[in-house]
């Protein structure tokens, strides 16, 4: 999984409806690196086929989180086989944003994954698509909000809303059959003769 999901990823913490809640000391102090709380709920609901990607979103989106928590919701019938859905709140010592992580295992056993970070930027978005998305194809979609993709990373967009006095952003990433990387290769058959 590429590193560009860090800008498209937010921490998050952790609260889930029905019989398994997961609660954390709203008072309670946090590490210098905050336990990844989508990974530990993930994995105590039955979730392993896309752990590992799981795992992954959040580790990036956690970097340089002073807190964060989360909602998750999974499909309580198939765990392992099913979607899975988190919305975190990530504080970071400047500023606080939102992310999604979903994740659907595929009859390969690949996962589709899919991560949004979601922020409020005090500046217009003019002056940062010229900051920041130099290079980047852009297609305006309403008067008020423009799609930047960079051709090398055709997976990946940023979204900019005006929202005056400042700008809505929306980093999106999405990867089809995504592989784990650690996962030991298959090994392939010798060739016939």
């Amino acid at each position: 999984m590429n590193t560009r999901l860090l800008p498209c990823m937010a921490a998050v913490a952790l609260s889930l409806a029905s019989d398994l809640a997961f609660a954390q000391g709203v008072l309670a102090p946090q590490a210098a690196a905050p336990q990844d709380k989508l990974s530990t709920a993930a994995s105590s609901v039955g979730i392993k086929r896309c752990l590992p990607a799981i795992q992954r979103l959040s580790a990036l989106s956690l970097q340089g989180a002073r807190s964060h928590d989360l909602l998750l919701d999974w499909d309580r019938k198939r765990p392992d086989s099913g979607a899975t859905f988190a919305m975190l709140g990530i504080e970071y010592p400047n500023a606080g944003v939102a992310a999604s992580i979903m994740t659907l295992p595929e009859a390969d056993g690949t996962c589709t994954v899919a991560a949004e970070r979601i922020s409020v930027a005090p500046f217009t978005c003019a002056s940062i698509a010229q900051q920041e998305l130099g290079g980047y194809q852009m297609s305006k979609l309403l008067p008020i909000y423009t799609v930047y993709v960079d051709p090398k990373e055709p997976n990946s967009s940023v979204s900019l809303i005006d929202s005056p006095p400042g700008c809505l952003v929306i980093r999106r990433f999405v990867e089809y059959s995504w592989k784990n990387p650690a996962a030991p290769a298959a090994a392939t058959p010798p060739p016939k003769r």
